[in-house]
């Protein structure tokens, strides 16, 4: 059986459900820290400026380890800022008026528990089913395990009877490293990959990594099909280890010339400085 483990986004990207449709199981991480604003309490729409925040206020003082579970909602109306920005920019694309009702409810309904995991999962159930997505889908904190990273990672699908995990490709900076953690529960371990499909949308040109609401709004019933379609055969370890060695090599790169620019924009400025002084 195949599982993938991801933390609860708010209107998550098209990635979030591409992984979702690929598996067996998914379980939704809601037992681990909350990250202050990260994707699990904000996602952007597409405006004519661009793409704008759209980000759940929640109560964070005084709870700095909280679970993700346990986040409250601090001010339960601000679904009312996020639907009519969502109204604004959305109300001439061709589903607009397919799905904006449906939306708005769920959100007004989902907002009012005061509960941010309640919202993103509800919000996730309901564009999973829209989709056609036929996933099987559980919290973390339904089912008995404990530790951290790779090791809370396998006793959930040790405790689901999992032998494939597929991993989002943001885990492996951490996840090559121990996975021995995971061969010793006899969990094979593979990385999502994934690039963003181009697709009808208002406000030109196209700006990829909004919402799924951008993508249901313009394409509508077409929509789980494009999401696939930016689907590739998934990393192995080897070329996940590859990958992040590539990107290392990039960003000593970026930073050697930047420091090498520096150096010149330093050097020219001592050089008319003493030009001057002359």
């Amino acid at each position: 059986m195949k599982v993938a483990i991801l933390q609860p986004t708010y209107l998550p990207w098209l990635g979030y459900f591409d992984l979702l449709d690929q598996v067996d199981r998914f379980v939704i991480l809601d037992s681990v820290q909350l990250e202050k604003r990260s994707w699990q309490q904000r996602n952007r729409i597409k405006t004519p400026s661009g793409l704008q925040w759209l980000t759940v206020p929640v109560a964070s003082r005084g709870r700095r380890d909280q679970l993700i579970r346990d986040v409250e909602i601090s001010e339960p109306e601000f679904w009312r800022d996020h639907l009519r920005a969502i109204d604004l920019n959305y109300r001439r694309a061709p589903f607009f008026e397919t799905y904006f009702e449906p939306v708005s409810e769920l959100i007004r309904s989902e907002a009012a528990q005061r509960n941010l995991a309640r919202l993103t999962i509800g919000i996730i159930q309901w564009f999973r089913d829209v989709l056609g997505i036929k996933t099987q889908m559980s919290c973390s904190s339904e089912i008995a395990s404990q530790g951290k990273r790779s090791h809370l990672l396998a006793e959930i699908c040790a405790a689901l009877g999992a032998n494939e995990y597929l991993s989002p490709i943001g885990s492996v900076d951490y996840l090559l490293d121990e996975l021995p953690i995971m061969a010793d529960r006899g969990i094979t371990v593979a990385f999502q990959h994934y690039e963003h499909p181009v697709y009808k949308q208002l406000f030109p040109p196209f700006q990829p990594y909004a919402c799924i609401l951008d993508l249901l709004f313009n394409e509508g019933h077409d929509s789980l099909s494009i999401i696939r379609s930016g689907r590739r055969p998934a990393y192995t370890p080897e070329q996940a280890r590859s990958l992040l060695a590539g990107r290392l090599s990039e960003h000593r790169s970026e930073q050697g010339s930047k420091h090498l620019s520096e150096h010149r924009e330093v050097k020219s400025a001592e050089t008319s400085a003493v030009k001057v002084v002359s």
